[in-house]
């Protein structure tokens, strides 16, 4: 079966009213050199169904599945257990067909799920208000930064040298089209955050801090000296969390007086989903809320009294002027966003710290044995369920001869920080109520097998 719906008639005929004589012609403004002058090198022309579809499950193949090995994978992204329920109720018709919520008066049942969402978020968060939701976490923590430039009316943020470098990424490249100046450095196989650096960069520029919580290293600190320093200075502090389900265990950053606390929330009801979609999760103080970027549902009464919800907010550039928008941001990440919220609920609060509580005895557990291997650090004093070891050899390579034997052994750092020669040994290691002892110890020996 061949998807080609047009005839040539078809074409002709479209192609006469618009004036143009070949469809060449409606590509005269893409440079010459950009454009193909045959067909894509080495991609058949066409195939049968039946035939790509055998081409693909072989190149399927080929990929090692998640729950299949001992995986340790982290940095960002997280494998929990999402329970069966969650995907059977977020493919219900009232949920799947419904579309963003344009129209509220048609729309309440998502405006009210997303009402929830926005409360389990805040309170997770520990900040006063948080939004329907962004589209990842990388993304979020960019419109911190430009809420933080629009509320100080200054362009210098500070940016820790444990935030995540693709966060930082994706931070350098927005920044060259708003002329935010980015203070950034990279981290060192060190114990401690660089919070007393963080604290001596801060002078009357400064817009805002940005640090991970628990950072890229998995770390750990008080952030609460940190806020107080930026705000002696009209700063502001903000969190970045890509773990949710840490902050069933750790104080929030809210409680230590972030005004900002942007993350992922992949880890709750998402899955991997090979790297996306994922859901961002952005709360602020309430003081701060009319330059929060994306959405704001809220609760209201009809004419007759009857409960109902409505976007309280959206100062986004499809609803109000471009000038005036906050955001280019187009949507939340509605479906994702049901997903986290469904997982949260069926986990309660009791259930939240009891998975965080399983999380951190098991990496506590990995950690003590995989630091017995001969030649392996643990750079940790402290950490939640994600650590980082130092080995005696680069571990690129390492990482890369455990995955041939059917273990994913975690993340290198000469792969986050290519080229950093003094990060090139450091593997970040995630340890999720996923994973077992079996799993630690299948590790442990092959990675003292391969070392010695």
């Amino acid at each position: 079966m061949r998807y080609l719906p047009l005839t040539q008639p078809d074409r002709d005929a479209m192609l006469d009213v618009i004036g143009a004589d070949t469809i060449d012609a409606l590509f005269v403004d893409v440079p010459e050199d950009a454009r193909l002058d045959g067909p894509v090198r080495d991609l058949p022309n066409h195939a049968s169904e039946l035939a790509v579809e055998r081409h693909m499950t072989a190149l399927a193949r080929k990929n090692i599945v998640a729950g299949e090995v001992p995986f340790f994978l982290g940095c960002g992204a997280y494998r929990h257990h999402v329970p069966a329920s969650v995907d059977h109720l977020i493919q219900r018709g009232e949920f799947l067909t419904a579309y963003t919520p344009y129209q509220p008066e048609i729309a309440q049942g998502t405006l009210q799920m997303l009402f929830e969402f926005q409360t389990q978020v805040a309170r997770l968060l520990g900040t006063d208000v948080a939004n329907a939701s962004m589209y990842d976490g990388s993304t979020a923590c960019w419109e911190a930064i430009g809420m933080a430039r629009r509320i100080t009316r200054k362009g210098k943020a500070i940016l820790s040298s444990g935030l995540h470098p693709h966060y930082v990424s994706v931070a350098k490249t927005m920044a060259k089209y708003t002329g935010d100046v980015l203070d950034t450095t990279t981290p060192w196989l060190v114990p401690d955050m660089d919070i007393d650096r963080l604290i001596g960069a801060i002078d009357d520029d400064t817009s805002c801090v940005v640090v991970q919580y628990p950072d890229i290293l998995g770390r750990i600190a008080d952030l609460k000296p940190l806020a107080d320093a930026a705000h002696a200075k009209k700063a502001l502090l903000i969190v970045v969390v890509t773990e949710p389900v840490a902050l069933g265990a750790l104080k929030s950053p809210g409680e230590m007086d972030a005004d900002i606390v942007v993350g992922e929330g992949q880890s709750l009801g998402v899955g991997l989903q090979f790297g996306g979609p994922y859901v961002g999760l952005f709360g602020c103080k309430d003081k701060y809320v009319r330059q929060m970027p994306g959405r704001l549902c809220g609760e209201t009464v009809d004419a007759d009294g009857r409960r109902g919800f409505v976007l309280t907010l959206s100062t986004r550039e499809q609803h109000i002027r471009r000038e005036k928008a906050t955001s280019n941001i187009c949507t939340n990440s509605g479906l994702c966003a049901l997903a986290f919220s469904i997982h949260m609920t069926l986990l309660g609060e009791a259930g939240l710290r009891q998975l965080a509580e399983v999380n951190h005895a098991g990496a506590v557990a990995a950690a003590t044995r995989l630091a017995q291997v001969p030649g392996v650090e643990l750079v940790n004093t402290g950490f939640f369920n994600e650590f980082t070891l130092k080995l005696p050899v680069e571990a690129r390579p390492v990482v890369r001869t455990l995955a041939d034997r059917g273990i994913l052994a975690g993340v290198s750092l000469g792969r986050l920080y290519p080229g950093e020669g003094d990060l090139a040994n450091g593997l970040v290691v995630a340890v999720t109520e996923t994973t077992t002892a079996e799993d630690v110890e299948t590790l442990a020996a092959a990675l003292q097998e391969i070392l010695a």
